[in-house]
């Protein structure tokens, strides 16, 4: 199964530290629980690099690898990694899987990390938690041994989401962002960020959630409420996230 991510390594901390889109999905159902996904689109990335590499390189058996599979998350941990999680961690790994949809011939690279949580409270330990999941979990095996990866690999933005704290309940979505763990976020990746900057790179960022039931109240100007209440959008990067973190708060009553 480690196997399975071994092409990936050079390429994902390639194209993570340059270019990658974000986009977290919530899809609420009526009877309570919730549908999350986190997905990475490093596509744009590496139909970059692949004009960048050699022939030799693009006729390699790793170069031609195709990937679309899916592995949920406990499974793919290690007996060692498993013994040492309590029943909700594990809980939560066993409801959390990571697909990988890879076809480097047709510039595609994309990885999402889905959940699926029974109510509020399971919604809400999940996010809370999810930096313990993808640090504990296979995608560890983005990384490699030389220093840029360990500035920055596919992990850190999904341990990112640490820097948040919620309230939610089965009629309030709240997320508010904590500044002093943002900024210590942005001090272990900000070489990377500046690296993109410097390129003209930017990092789109996609949130949005879909309800069951019509929105009753939302509070963040930049997000777009749909004509039916149903759905909110909030379109932003993570340049503009650096200079106003505040602009990912959330408060949606519904």
């Amino acid at each position: 199964m480690k196997k399975l991510y071994l092409p990936l390594i050079f390429l994902a901390v390639l194209c993570l530290s340059s270019c990658v889109d974000i986009e977290e999905q919530y899809d609420f159902k009526a009877d309570g629980s919730c549908n999350v996904i986190y997905g990475f689109d490093m596509s744009k990335a590496v139909s970059v690099l692949v004009n960048l590499m050699s022939d030799s390189l693009k006729e390699t058996p790793q170069f031609s690898l195709v990937k679309d599979t899916t592995l949920n998350f406990y499974s793919a941990m290690p007996d060692s990694t498993q013994q040492k999680m309590s029943l909700e961690e594990s809980n939560m790994a066993k409801s959390s899987d990571l697909s990988i949809n890879m076809n480097l011939k047709k510039s595609v690279m994309k990885v999402n990390i889905k959940h699926v949580a029974k109510n509020a409270a399971d919604l809400q330990y999940y996010l809370q938690n999810l930096s313990k999941i993808a640090l504990n979990s296979q995608i560890n095996a983005f990384s490699s041994p030389d220093k840029a990866s360990r500035t920055f690999d596919a992990r850190q933005m999904v341990a990112g989401q640490d820097y948040y704290s919620y309230d939610i309940t089965p009629h309030k979505f709240y997320r508010i962002i904590d500044k002093a763990k943002f900024n210590a976020f942005l001090k272990k990746t900000q070489s990377t960020f500046m690296m993109a900057k410097a390129m003209l790179i930017d990092m789109p960022y996609k949130v949005i959630l879909r309800f069951a039931k019509p929105v009753k109240k939302l509070n963040n100007s930049k997000a777009v409420l749909s004509a039916d209440r149903r759905s909110v959008t909030l379109v932003t990067s993570m340049d503009e996230v650096i200079k106003n973190p505040a602009v990912m708060n959330l408060k949606i009553d519904f």
